[in-house]
C-alpha cells in the first residue's frame, strides 16, 4: 500500500486567510488518496506537532502533498519553522553531501529520504500569467523557479519532485472552486496514480 503524508501549511489570518481554501483542497486530496488505496497521514502544522513524529511520518511516507497558501512570495512563517524543527534533526539527511575525499561528492547528495516524491500545491492571489513572462514580478521565472527555495529544501533530504499544482486569482471574486478542485484531482491522478 503506497503511503502519503499531507502538509497542511495555512496560517490563520482573518479576514484574508481562513483556511476553507486550503481546507477544500486537503479534503479532495484525501478523499482521492483513500478512494485509490494509499494509507494516508496528516499534519496541520497551525494546530501543533511532535518533532519526532513528524521526523517519522517522513521516513513512513512514499509520498509527501504540500498544500499551503502563498504568503509574500513564500510558505507561512510556521511552515518555515516545522520544516527547520523537523529537518535540522539531522535524520533525513547523512550530511550536506561533499567528502573531504571525494570531490565528485556534491553539495546536497546527502539526503536519506531517496526514493520519496513531494508535490507542492499553492493557493495563490497572484495571477498565472505573472510567471514566465519577463515583464511581470517575477521576471520570467516559471512557478516552480519562483518556489525554488521549498523544492530545494525537500531535495536536499532526498525528496524527488513531482508536477505542482497552483489556483491563481484567489481574490479576483470569480473562482470556480469545482473547476479548480477536478484540475487539482487531474494533477493528482498524473502524480500517484
Amino acid at each position: 500500500m503506497k503511503k502519503v503524508l499531507i502538509l497542511n501549511g495555512h496560517q490563520y489570518y482573518d479576514v484574508v486567510a481562513r483556511g476553507e481554501l486550503t481546507n477544500n483542497f486537503i479534503n479532495r486530496a484525501d478523499e482521492f488518496f483513500l478512494k485509490n488505496g494509499f494509507e494516508v497521514k496528516h499534519t496541520n502544522i497551525e494546530k501543533g506537532y511532535d518533532i519526532e513524529e513528524e521526523c517519522q511520518k517522513f521516513e513512513w511516507a512514499d509520498y509527501v502533498l504540500f498544500q499551503y497558501p502563498v504568503y509574500w512570495m513564500s510558505v507561512p512563517w510556521i511552515a518555515k519553522k516545522y520544516f527547520d524543527e523537523t529537518f535540522t534533526q539531522g535524520r533525513h539527511y547523512a550530511s550536506d553531501g561533499r567528502s573531504r575525499t571525494d570531490a565528485s561528492k556534491l553539495y546536497g547528495s546527502g539526503g536519506l529520504l531517496t526514493g520519496k516524491k513531494y508535490m507542492l500545491s499553492l493557493t495563490y492571489n497572484c495571477p498565472a500569467s505573472a510567471f514566465d513572462n519577463k515583464d511581470s514580478l517575477f521576471d520570467g521565472m516559471s512557478l516552480d523557479e519562483a518556489h525554488v527555495a521549498v523544492h530545494k529544501t525537500f531535495q536536499f533530504c532526498g525528496l524527488k519532485p513531482l508536477e505542482t499544482y497552483a489556483v491563481h486569482d484567489i481574490f479576483k471574486g470569480d473562482l470556480d472552486l469545482d473547476f479548480e478542485l477536478e484540475k487539482f484531482e487531474k494533477v493528482l491522478s498524473k502524480n500517484f496514480l
